[in-house]
């Protein structure tokens, strides 16, 4: 279908500004996202779309599915002062098109990932293609592996993080959590034996250990193993001492989940490790219509296009694992500043980004960018 048809609208740059500096201005924390959800809603109602929020949360506003732009509405906590104040060399970057009388907005979630989510919500009412605004992304992808199991597949997804202007994220790496919980008898310390705090100790290392890499590996090829909590000590009753271990694991598309998991288990002697649902690796072939697409689109706004590969985990992994269509991740702002105290966002690079997905979200209409 044609891009030119009735069901599209004009955003302008200032209008789309405006939303996000309002979804910014809006705390949306996971489990907090009623209030940013509910903006979105009246945005796509003011220009005669069809949106609503489901039974998760997720702002839904279904169109022509050619393309799917989503994006997360929730952010990780902490309080950013909201403004708009000229931008220092450090916050343009080098091939934004525009960069006279730069500012840049400062706030929670200005890159991650409110920034991309207000982008793409514009370019979907300028070009009618299908929006949605999944939540809990920083917790448990709940709104995403919710929207996996309630909709149907579409022909093509952009998923929005931080990429900046240029860049076109292709792949991620997998993720897997889980607790080890050990006990054991209590006794004095001047004892030999291990106890259950040393028992979760002595595991992780020999995971670390199972998992080393050379230096010349790169991240994105390497399994990364982090302990992210613990907790131990003598039991209520004084007759044992307890230990509960979280870790996670990042898994590159080289290897799966089951295979990382059966790694750690088999270094495993005494205790015992639950692990959540893994989220598989990604990575997207370059040579895609969704990839080509956004080369062309970039260079058009007078960039240069830049293929990516992220060392994290995002919900396009689990868009990649339940539907098999095409799909990069797209957005504006610089994602070494996500969950940052300084989080900001050039607004040059903003308006560039909009441009861009309305240029892709009209060629994969069959419009004529």
């Amino acid at each position: 279908m044609s891009a030119t048809m009735k069901d599209t609208a004009d955003v302008s740059a200032v209008t789309a500004r405006q939303l996000l500096i309002d979804l910014v201005s809006i705390p949306s924390p996971s489990d907090e996202e009623a209030d940013a959800a509910g903006r979105l809603v009246e945005f796509f109602e003011a220009y005669g779309r069809e949106a609503w929020i489901d039974e998760v949360g997720n702002v839904r506003a279904p169109a022509d599915d050619s393309v799917l732009l989503t994006s997360h509405v929730d952010t990780v906590p902490g309080e950013i002062p909201v403004e708009v104040e000229p931008a220092d060399e450090d916050d343009v970057a080098a091939d934004v098109a525009d960069e006279t009388g730069v500012d840049v907005l400062r706030g929670r979630g200005s890159v991650d990932a409110t920034g991309p989510l207000a982008a793409m919500a514009a370019a979907a009412v300028r070009t009618g293609v299908s929006f949605v605004g999944v939540v809990g992304e920083e917790t448990n992808s709940r709104g995403a592996r919710h929207l996996v199991a309630d909709r149907e597949e579409p022909e093509a997804v952009v998923n929005g993080e931080p990429s900046g202007a240029t860049g076109i994220t292709l792949g991620y790496r997998g993720f897997l959590a889980g607790t080890y919980v050990a006990t054991s008898e209590s006794g004095h310390t001047s004892r030999p034996e291990p106890n259950a705090i040393q028992h979760a100790t002595n595991w992780w290392t020999t995971v670390e250990d199972a998992f080393e890499h050379d230096e010349y590996t790169p991240v994105f090829e390497r399994v990364t193993a982090k302990p992210v909590a613990i907790d131990g000590g003598i039991s209520e009753d004084g007759l044992s001492v307890e230990t509960t271990l979280d870790v996670q694991l990042r898994i590159p598309p080289s290897l799966d989940a089951e295979t990382v998991r059966e790694t750690a288990e088999a270094e495993l002697e005494i205790g015992t490790v639950s692990w959540a649902e893994p989220i598989p690796p990604v990575m997207e072939s370059p040579r895609t219509e969704v990839a080509r697409a956004f080369r062309a689109a970039i260079r058009k706004e007078g960039g240069d296009p830049r293929l990516l590969r992220k060392t994290g985990t995002s919900d396009m992994n689990l868009y990649a694992g339940a539907w098999d269509c095409p799909m990069v991740t797209y957005g504006p702002g610089n994602s070494e500043l996500d969950h940052a105290p300084d989080e900001r966002l050039s607004l040059a690079e903003f308006d560039q980004s909009v441009a861009v997905l309305t240029r892709v979200a009209t060629t994969l209409r069959g419009g004529d960018e």
